[in-house]
């Protein structure tokens, strides 16, 4: 069943100047992204910094305000609600930011930062919210006494678990993951993004999975779409474009992957230098005179790639 559909989505924001600030151009930080998550699957975005893959996790949620197209969440056009429209679908589609440190409210204890959504949404009791909420630190492996400590008392992995407590209380139908792990130390990454996938399992959750690391979106994704410059230029199965990319653009983002290996790092050296030829080359198969990517062409039934 399809969860949520994202047709020819834009998000343009206006740059303005002269002395009464009038609009004089846009950023076209999303420029046409169309994509589908099926219920229980992970989808990924990935694509370097600018691209406007985080731009478009956030429209989904509405954290970043739609130009044009639609946001269809269970056949529900999100896109055009205003935020007093889109307060009930919040219930079903929760976030986990990029950064622990700065998402979690310094001031407040767990408990308050875990509940937040909870009071929003449903009343309980003190102790009912309290039992709640422990029951969710539990879940994310904290320790109940966590609960009248504040952020600061916490490791950035342990931060991490607590906003991932907070967006699991509604028990959402949809998450959108913000490069989750990007802000962690790379012992630690592992072990959150492993729990991820076992809240996936135990929930049923859907994630739209935003990152920049080509590794990070191949193990925890079942499709991904690249992101370049507000464009997707290629979308498929996570496995088949990491084996089999198509696009220049996805070429480099791979080749571009670190390596330990001495003899494996200087093939990437040359395999970087033959790429940048044929970007260079082939400049015009891949991109229109404005730099723009092409429409996605499917090139089989799961791999679509834009290319002229």
């Amino acid at each position: 069943m399809t969860l949520l559909k994202v047709d020819n989505l834009k998000v343009h924001f206006p740059i303005r100047g002269g002395f009464f600030r009038r609009v004089v151009d846009h950023v076209k930080a999303v420029d046409g992204v169309s994509f589908e998550l099926q219920q229980g699957e992970t989808y990924g975005l990935v694509g370097e910094s600018g691209s406007g893959k985080s731009t478009t996790g956030k429209a989904v949620v509405k954290l970043n305000d739609v130009t044009s197209g639609q946001i269809l969440f269970e056949g529900r056009d999100l896109a055009g609600l205003s935020r007093k429209e889109i307060k009930p679908f919040r219930k079903d589609i929760q976030m986990i930011f990029q950064d622990p440190y700065s998402s979690l409210n310094p001031k407040k204890r767990v408990l308050d930062i875990i509940a937040e959504p909870l009071r929003n949404f449903e009343r309980q009791s003190p102790a009912e919210e309290k039992k709640i909420v422990q029951d969710f630190l539990d879940k994310v492996g904290l320790s109940p006494e966590s609960i009248h400590k504040y952020p600061h008392e916490f490791s950035g992995g342990q931060r991490q678990r607590i906003g991932i407590a907070r967006s699991l209380t509604l028990k959402p139908k949809l998450i959108i993951a913000d490069e989750p792990v990007s802000a962690l130390d790379v012992s630690v990454q592992a072990q959150v993004l492993n729990f991820l996938q076992d809240l996936q399992q135990e929930f049923n959750l859907t994630y739209l999975f935003v990152g920049h690391d080509l590794g990070v979106i191949r193990h925890m994704c079942d499709r991904m779409g690249v992101m370049y410059r507000g464009r997707l230029v290629e979308e498929g199965k996570s496995d088949e474009i990491y084996e089999n990319p198509q696009h220049i653009y996805t070429k480099r983002l791979i080749a571009a992957i670190p390596d330990l290996e001495p003899e494996v790092r200087g093939e990437k050296v040359k395999l970087r230098k033959k790429l940048t030829a044929e970007y260079e080359s082939s400049y015009s198969k891949f991109f229109d005179e404005d730099g723009r990517a092409y429409d996605l062409k499917p090139i089989s039934s799961t791999h679509r790639v834009a290319i002229l």
